[in-house]
């Protein structure tokens, strides 16, 4: 049996063989910390090894889904490197631990995913949203490379031409229109999104899990393989934006509420 009380910022309630694990940092829409960030890198490596377990669904509490990356932790990046390398590292783990998960990852996202919100909402088999929900990955718009795996979730999704529109720009999409180009499954009224998830979440569960499991399996394969020969190259390319006059441009604007003034360099 798994044990999750090391966790600070995720919480956990299983209902028979379907765990709900909540992103727990209201106050913050969700936004990831370094300690959040570090619960996340390992998440999916215990749900996967959580024999007990079938189905997961993954939710935000409070208002968001998750807001992405927390501004006051960019500044610490950008001023330590150090901390930026080991943000690299979680973030393969992020990724790599959700591919390798064999259980049923149903995205519940209840409010905005934005930036590695998007992405780990993106990476699960299966997101339902409340259609007040935005989704949109706007790394470019406070100075950084799309790197945490946004750039290899999106066109498989979408398509190359729409994945580098949002992706470039940075624009969040409503769950509406996201539903309606393929980019997430369904939006919901936000008063049926439980009914709708446990629904689905019992249907699934009811099926023949081996081979449900060992499907979600073989159609990861492709992913699998685009993600270990894509992610390196994305985190360097975001670790070089980490440096740049743009980027803390984008911090200190945030934190005096104003408009960046970018000047690519």
């Amino acid at each position: 049996m798994v044990d999750y009380s090391g966790y600070k910022f995720i919480t956990f309630a299983k209902a028979g063989r379907t765990m709900t694990v909540t992103f727990n940092r209201p106050e913050a829409l969700n936004a990831m910390t370094a300690a959040m960030h570090e619960e996340t890198s390992r998440l999916f490596y215990d749900l996967g090894m959580d024999h007990d377990l079938d189905v997961v669904i993954l939710t935000g509490a409070g208002k968001a889904f998750s807001a992405g990356g927390d501004i006051a932790g960019m500044k610490e990046m950008y001023e330590d490197t150090a901390k930026f390398d080991l943000g690299i590292m979680e973030a393969k783990k992020v990724i790599f631990g959700i591919l390798d998960c064999d259980k049923v990852l149903i995205c519940k996202m209840n409010g905005d995913a934005v930036g590695l919100g998007a992405t780990i909402a993106l990476f699960c088999d299966i997101i339902f949203a409340a259609d007040h929900a935005r989704i949109g990955d706007p790394h470019v718009r406070v100075g950084l490379a799309a790197g945490d795996g946004g750039a290899i979730i999106w066109p498989q999704a979408i398509g190359y031409a729409r994945a580098k529109e949002y992706l470039l720009t940075g624009d969040l999409i409503t769950a509406t229109d996201a539903a309606a180009m393929g980019l997430i499954n369904y939006a919901v009224p936000a008063a049926e999104l439980d009914a709708r998830v446990d629904a689905f979440a019992k249907k699934i569960g009811a099926g023949a899990m081996k081979s449900i499991k060992y499907t979600k399996s073989t159609i990861n394969i492709g992913l699998k393989q685009l993600a270990h020969t894509m992610m390196d190259t994305c985190m360097a390319y975001e670790a070089l934006t980490n440096r740049t006059e743009d980027h803390l441009e984008a911090i200190n604007a945030f934190s005096e509420k104003r408009k960046p003034v970018f000047t690519g360099r």
